[in-house]
Order: structure tokens, then sequence, then C-alpha cells
């Protein structure tokens, strides 16, 4: 059998694997079930993907986006790896079709969502494949305490039960030790190997300060590096008002949202990766398949939803291990702020149900009705109509795609495309863009025959020319009868995978709902938690957060570089011999016994306390453990 590094040298021309990518491979190829904890930037899907081209038969990855998908399947079909997708609007003869390549056309990946693992047609032709893994990405969407949790996740375990034979693996990058728990139960994983990689990052300082002017402080950042960076904001509106003012103050910056048009993206996260512009501003939609090693700061100018989400963020600074920079500005409005913003976001039980039916009858779908139809959405059209908060509105999106009731399809992973309606001598004589139509026909085949997927931006760079004046050629071009272009739009797609019943389809689902609410609530105050808390090491906290309790201080975060300013007036030493002395003591109590600095004092007891060096009784005295 051909070896894992070998294959790794093959196909994604690296040298040798990451710690500790080798372990979990082999554990694969072993058969053993696994789970695997990787910070962000740790390889996760190499961990099943080198195997999965090493063993017969398929791998089946299970993803929760419909882009991250894409952008995987993309990415090993460059390698010359056959794998697919099941697209969201294919037939019952189209799914057979994609199986009957699936099991007689050399494939060895199938990346499918959990929903459509309900279909009893996809069951019975997984069924008939010779299944070797399954691949659980972001498995972290399986457990109710997940800051995403997914109840389709929960289904996965039929997967298992239609091929008991396959070895399961499940990955995730940000889970606490309850998650990995509620993963092994759910999946029925009799002793798992668990692999974790600690969170422990020795080169990314982790930093947060209190500041009025914020814009001020982005210049004093931009002006001390000059190495690409990221910065973080809460809004589409913000990406664009900073990035035209870090310009206008002589710096280089595109902007990244999820309002931008395909083509728009493209170009803005080109810049940033060749460096043209190398500082992004961006919405946390721009994370998905970012591997830029030499980013020197992420800088969060809004607080993140989560202490997972601010984990991933921070970590995309320093994955060429040289020191970096996570820096998160905040000032005395954005606690308040950002209190009331968790709130607005999260709708009641009644206003689910409300924008749930109102779902339905934007498209006049009648009560009992379910329909195979996939229908054009603008999310923001929907909420003007009926007078809906966005927030609120995006947040039961969220769950009625989570609890399997509809499946949204964004625009970001579809393309534009094209058909050409005149014959080819009438094509090519054309007069006025005869080196834009070659350039076609080069680029594209049987553009005569079908309508072809395109991509305006690889077009532009081939024709010399800017995306914008390639689609003003076509647009000219489809004005004067020679061809059909249908540019891909921002709106969204939606389809309706339960029929209507209004409040019982709630109902049925109120449970998850209110967990999914709960913790998202819970999430907001961890996060707020972590940010006010001054005077615990921020790598401590961090590694606390996620199970890692023997951290020792970073020396480098806010909180360790304001101890070093304020030379300790007590040791650690003085305060285990008083405890040790007095058996029970309250914080009170021992600042009396010992002549120091009270706040001093407190920073001490709390970091013995997460050292488990001193415990805390019910009444709130501390002891020697």
């Amino acid at each position: 059998m051909i070896s894992p590094l070998e294959i790794l040298q093959q196909y994604w021309k690296h040298t040798s694997f990451r710690e500790p990518q080798a372990e979990i491979i082999n554990a694969v190829l072993a058969k053993q079930n696994t789970i695997a904890l990787l910070p962000t930037g740790g390889g996760k899907s190499v961990c099943f993907q080198v195997p999965g081209v090493i063993l017969d038969g398929i791998c089946i990855v299970i993803s929760p986006l419909i882009a991250l998908m894409q952008d995987q399947v993309e990415g090993l079909q460059k390698r010359g790896i056959k794998a697919t997708t099941i697209p969201s609007k294919s037939t019952p003869d189209e799914i057979v079709t994609i199986f009957d390549n699936l099991k007689f056309g050399s494939y060895k990946f199938l990346y499918i969502s959990p929903e459509r693992l309900q279909s009893r047609l996809i069951q019975q032709k997984i069924k008939e494949l010779n299944v070797s893994i399954i691949a659980i990405d972001e498995a972290h969407c399986i457990s109710e305490w997940g800051h995403d949790f997914r109840p389709s996740y929960r289904n996965i375990s039929k997967l298992r039960e239609l091929k008991p034979e396959a070895t399961t693996i499940a990955l995730t990058a940000s889970a606490t030790k309850k998650v990995l728990e509620d993963i092994s139960k759910s999946l029925a994983l009799e002793k798992p190997k668990i692999f974790k990689k600690s969170f422990f990052r020795d080169n990314l300082a982790y930093q947060i300060y209190t500041i009025e002017d914020k814009l001020y402080r982005l210049k004093q950042i931009f002006t001390k590096t000059t190495s690409p960076a990221i910065v973080y904001v809460n809004s589409r509106k913000k990406t664009a008002q900073i990035s035209n003012f870090l310009n206008a103050n002589g710096f280089k910056s595109s902007f990244y949202n999820g309002g931008l048009s395909n083509i728009e993206k493209q170009v803005a996260f080109e810049n940033w990766m060749t460096e043209k512009t190398p500082i992004m501003v961006a919405t946390n939609a721009f994370g998905m398949g970012i591997d830029k090693a030499n980013v020197k700061v992420v800088v969060h100018y809004d607080f993140p939803n989560s202490i997972e989400n601010y984990l991933q963020e921070a970590g995309r600074a320093g994955r060429n291990g040289k020191k970096s920079f996570a820096v998160l500005l905040k000032n005395a409005n954005d606690i308040r702020s950002f209190k009331e913003q968790t709130e607005m976001s999260l709708p009641s039980l009644s206003e689910v149900k409300e924008i749930h039916k109102k779902l339905y009858q934007n498209f006049q779908i009648a009560k009992g009705e379910l329909l195979e139809t996939i229908y054009d959405f603008n999310f923001l059209e929907f909420c003007k109509k009926y007078n809906f908060t966005p927030s609120k509105a995006a947040t039961v999106l969220t769950l009625l795609v989570n609890n399997g009731i509809i499946e949204v399809t964004n625009n970001f992973a579809k393309k534009s495309s094209l058909l050409f309606n005149a014959n080819s001598s009438k094509i090519l004589n054309h007069k006025s863009d005869k080196h834009f139509i070659k350039t076609l026909l080069r680029s594209y085949g049987g553009l005569f025959e079908q309508e072809t997927k395109i991509n305006e931006f690889i077009l532009a760079k081939k024709a010399g020319i800017t995306s914008n004046q390639v689609i003003t050629n076509l647009e000219r071009l489809d004005t004067e009868g020679l061809l059909t272009y249908k540019q891909a739009t921002n709106n969204s797609e939606v389809k309706f995978l339960q029929a209507r019943e209004d409040d019982r389809t709630i109902n049925r689902n109120s449970r998850e709902i209110t967990q999914f609410l709960s913790q998202k609530k819970q999430k907001a105050a961890n996060i707020v938690a972590f940010i006010e808390n001054d005077s615990i090491c921020r790598n401590i906290q961090l590694l606390s957060y996620f199970g890692e309790k023997k951290a020792a201080k970073c020396k480098m975060c806010d909180v360790c570089l304001a101890e070093q300013k304020t030379k300790s007036t007590i040791s650690e030493k003085e305060i285990l011999t008083l405890i040790t002395e007095k058996e029970l003591l309250s914080s009170k109590e021992i600042c009396t016994f010992l002549d120091a600095d009270e706040q001093d004092i407190l920073v001490h007891l709390r970091q013995l306390l997460s050292e488990e060096k001193l415990g805390l009784n019910n009444q709130n005295k501390f002891y020697k453990k």
C-alpha cells in the first residue's frame, strides 16, 4: 500500500505532515473510529482526504455548508482527485446518475449535507456503494452544547447504520470537553481514538485594549506593520467605510462581506492574497478556505459572537510560526452595545413562528402544500415587506435550516452561465469583439451545445481586461442576440423541505430552537466575560474554556504585560503558605493577613485557582489542594 507521505507529496506537494496529522491518518487507516480536535489552520481536511485516496472505496464527507463543500470538491479536482457533491436542484434521475458515476467512475469522495441524508433515495444509493470512511466535518454541530448546533447532524448515526463497516472520523476546530463527549455518544462511537491538539499558540499574543478612538489606533497599528492583516467588523457597511478610511490615510486595503458579488469577492480576495492590498477589512463571512501563512495581525474592531469564533478568527494570524498579534479594540459603549445587539438578534418563539409563516406566505404556498420548486429569495426585500428586523430574521432562517425545514443556497458559490445562440461562423466573424470571443472559446468547451458555467474574473485575466469590461461585453453580445448570458446575482435560493403547517412545525422543534437561542445567549455572555477579565492571562482563560487546565502564563498578552509593568508586591508562595497554616480563608481575610496590594492578591488567587493549586468551597473560602 502506498504510504500517506507519498500521497501527500504526490497530490498536495508537501514534504511532511503537521503534528498530529500523521497519527490521525494512521488511526483511520487502522480502521479506528477517531475524533480529532484541531485548531484553525491545523489541516483537518488532510486527515480524511489522504486515507480517502489510499483506501479502496468512497469517503463520504458530511459538511454543513454548501459553499464549503464546493470549495473542497474543487480543491480535490484541481489535484486530480475525483470528488463530487449533490447539487440542491438535482432531480431523482440526476441523483441516480451521480451515484452511478460514484460506483463505476473511480470517484474517491462524496460531499453531502446532513439534511440530504434524510432522502430515502440517497440512503438506498449509499447502501450500494463501497464506503471506506465516513468523515464528519464541523462535528461540534452534532452537540447541543456546540456553538453551532444543528439537529440534522444528529441523524448522521443513520449513515453509520447503513455502512457499519466504514471507519468514522469526526473533526472540529472548536469543542469543549462536554461537546467531545456528546459527539462520541451521538455517533455511538465505542472507545474512539481522540486526538486533541492544544490551542496554545506560543507565537500569538492576544491583546485587548480600551480605546476611545479606534480609527486612530488602526493607523498606529498599520504604521508599525506592513505585513498582511485582517480587520474584522460586525457590519457590511463598516467594511467599506473602514477600508476607505485606511486607503485615504495611505494604507492599501480591500473589503469583503456577504453582500458582494462573486466577482467582487474574488477580486478582493486575490488582491489580498497577492498583497496588492495587504489589509482586508471584513465581516466573519471572510473565513472559509483562508490559508495565508504570513498574516501578522488580526484586529477585532467589533466583538466576535463567541469565544469559539474569536479563537478561529484570531487564529488566522501567525501560521508561519512568527510572532503575531490578535488585537481586540473596545471602548466604553461596546459592552452595552454588544449586549443590546445580542438581545435584538434573538427572537422569541412567537417571533420564530411569525417569520416562518410569512416565509411560506411570501411565496404563496398554501397550508399542507410542499412543492419541489426552488425560489429566488431576496432577504432584505423580505424583511422590508413584512417589517422584520434583519438580525432576528437571519437568526430564524438559521434555525429553519438547522432543523431541516428549509434549505437556503447563497449565490457566492453559484457561477454565471453562457450559451451561444448564433452559429460559429457568425460568432467568429463578429467585428468588434474578435479577441474577446476567441478568449471565450479557448477557455470553455461546449458553448454552442449547452449552457456552460463561466467565471468572469478568470476571463478578465485571460483577456487582459477588467471584470467589469467582461460583463459589459457579454451583456452587449446578449443584447445583439449572439448569446444568452445569465449573471450570478446576490440573491439566495430557498427550497422548502417540509409542507406548510405553520405553528405545528415550530412546536415540533421547540426544544431544539429554545436550546439554540439559550446557547447563543450563553456564548455572548462568555465572550463578554473574557473581554472584561483583565486579571487572568488571556491564554489561560482561552485554554481553560476548552478544558486545558494546566496552562501557563503566555507573558505577552495585555494582562501579562500589565503585570510585568507593575512589579508584584506578593508571591504565590506566600499566599499558599498562609492558606496552608490557616486552612480556610476568604479573599478579604487573606488581604487582612498579608501586607500587599489587594488587587495583586486577587490576581494571584485567580491564577492559583486556574492552576488548581487552590480550591474554593461553597462559602467562598480558599483551601489548599
